[in-house]
């Protein structure tokens, strides 16, 4: 058996004939039991304004519910035509306001995500259009020499160049691919960190180690000032990847003979590394950008690197509580300060 729906104008109509049946039963009892005329006139009277402002009270409440229909109506359709706009309808107390404080919160709420999936849509093309950009470069490069030794007899002294400045090629496609495994898991947290208090000095000679030997290649002097005791809760992996980054930048950017100094300060609250050098610096203008994703000043294009090591140092400090400071004179040097949250502080 399929039940009909009872609409809003039948349950109008419905009540309407009740009051109205209610009013003839009641005045043909009163001309029943009561002879008196004024007595029956005065009934008659009073049942005849009671149905009138039934009716009228009815009527009342119709409008209300049709006002309350279409203003919400009127909400939902400016909602999904994506108006910037909306006059939400919140200075009374009634049924309305509260629906339309309900709206108003749902609105923010879609507006908000409509914003992260735009902001997150324009970055991934952002990305692409960036890795597009690096790999670019070393590909033709690849194809060009690779093409060259195919096509050409050329000196053994001749191949051994080309085959050398293709290895420098893929070493950078290998190291672009690694740095971008890396971007991706830590953003999509697929990387776990294991944050323990242990040692920093172990994590600074972790990182030095790997620039050592491009630093005496280029007759940096490094220093470092690190007490062996200080503890700071950190995931040692890491943590010491985030330091290489800078350290290896600051060995790229520092001319031969210069100086590259680590000092390790511990604070009430957190343990700052400074990670000082004697390079070109940065200026001021630029070093809101250092930390975006494949960001290089122009000046440094010449220079090997695909601008992603400062971003992944910076997700790196991030998850751990941390963060990091730049400081930088234009042909003095530049400071990289670090800051890792002590025990306590996490």
């Amino acid at each position: 058996m399929v039940k009909e729906k009872v609409s809003i104008g039948n349950i109008y109509r419905g009540i309407g004939i009740s009051f109205f049946i209610l009013g003839i039963c009641f005045i043909t009892a009163v001309f029943f039991y009561f002879q008196n005329w004024i007595t029956r006139a005065i009934a008659f009277l009073f049942i005849i304004a009671f149905v009138t402002l039934a009716f009228i009270f009815i009527l009342l409440v119709r409008k209300k519910v049709v006002d309350f229909s279409d203003s919400i109506s009127q909400c939902i359709e400016d909602i999904m035509n994506g108006k910037d706009e909306i006059a939400f309808h919140m200075e009374s107390e009634d049924l309305i306001a509260k629906i339309h404080i309900k709206l108003r919160r749902l609105y923010k709420i879609m507006r908000e995500n409509s914003s992260r999936n735009k902001n997150e849509k324009q970055a991934i093309q952002e990305m692409v259009s960036d890795i597009s950009h690096q790999v670019k470069t070393p590909v033709s490069n690849l194809k060009m020499y690779n093409s060259t030794l195919l096509q050409s007899q050329l000196p053994a002294e001749k191949q051994r160049k080309f085959l050398l400045v293709m290895e420098t090629q893929i070493n950078k496609l290998d190291f672009l691919m690694q740095s971008l495994v890396k971007m991706s898991r830590l953003e999509t947290g697929a990387i776990t960190l294991y944050i323990k208090c242990m040692p920093l000095y172990d994590t600074m000679a972790l990182a030095l180690s790997s620039i050592v030997l491009p630093a005496e290649k280029k007759n940096i002097e490094v220093t470092v000032k690190c007490n062996p005791h200080i503890k700071v809760f950190h995931d040692r992996k890491w943590t010491a990847e985030a330091l290489f980054n800078i350290l290896d930048n600051a060995v790229k950017y520092t001319e031969k003979g210069g100086k590259i100094s680590v000092e390790v300060t511990q604070w009430e609250m957190y343990t700052k590394i400074d990670i000082s050098d004697t390079g070109k610096g940065i200026e001021k203008q630029h070093i809101t950008h250092i930390f975006k994703r494949f960001y290089r000043e122009e000046e440094v294009h010449h220079i090997y690197g695909v601008g992603i090591g400062l971003y992944l140092s910076r997700q790196i400090i991030s998850q751990q509580r941390g963060y990091i400071k730049v400081n930088s004179d234009v042909g003095k040097g530049s400071t990289f300060s670090v800051f890792l949250p002590n025990e306590g502080q996490l």
